[in-house]
């Protein structure tokens, strides 16, 4: 047991870095499902959703900047320092290539949304609520199952999203003839396909979190 987890039994419910981690979680779920429906909506219809994703990742670098400077402010932490800027720096990862992938749709002027584009964008709805799920369950340390169920559920959409990927490529180099067009698609696959590999992270971190407090 670390030194820092011996303090726990003589301090305080933490309050501040569970409610950051809470709030991180919860708007990148807002932010993949607003790309979700951004990539599902017509054309003309889509910059709102891109002028949220901005708010959103926005948010996320706020909350990232708000949790580092606790960890400079506080001796005591909830669990481990290096596994909570693990945490928040990947969750923020996942925020910048979702906006990133949104961004290069916005500027590209991509109009015709694959079929693919649309699967990954799911995928990493998905993922980002499990992350949810498993950042959920660190504030009572009780359910260690629960975090393992998410990460495994993270680690399986993330070998789907590299197949995903791979087929769309493929496709890509197939039929479009337009290297325009090759470099556009490719460019938003390849962030979307990231986003889910930073997911990943994500549950790599709860892992390391729920073994060391198992």
């Amino acid at each position: 047991m670390s030194l820092n987890s011996i303090f726990q039994f003589f301090v305080p419910k933490d309050k501040k870095f569970f409610p950051l981690f809470e709030q991180a979680s919860a708007d990148l779920i807002a932010l993949a499902e607003t790309l979700h429906e951004a990539v599902n909506a017509p054309k003309g219809e889509r910059e709102s959703y891109y002028r949220r994703i901005e708010e959103l990742e926005a948010n996320i670098e706020e909350i990232t900047h708000k949790t580092n400077l606790e960890l400079s402010r506080n001796f005591i932490t909830p669990f481990d320092r290096e596994d909570i800027h693990a945490l928040i720096t990947a969750i923020d990862d996942v925020a910048n290539n979702i906006h990133g992938a949104s961004s290069r749709m916005r500027l590209y002027q991509v109009e015709k949304i694959t079929k693919s584009i649309r699967k990954l964008t799911e995928i990493n709805l998905e993922a980002c609520q499990h992350i949810k799920n498993g950042v959920d369950e660190l504030k009572d340390m009780k359910n260690m199952k629960n975090i393992m169920d998410a990460v495994k559920r993270i680690n399986k959409l993330e070998s789907k999203s590299d197949s995903v990927f791979d087929k769309a490529v493929a496709d890509i180099f197939e039929n479009e003839t337009d290297a325009k067009n090759i470099i556009k698609y490719k460019e938003v696959l390849s962030s979307l396909e990231t986003a889910t590999d930073k997911c990943k992270v994500v549950a790599k971190t709860l892992e390391a979190v729920a073994v060391k407090h198992s």
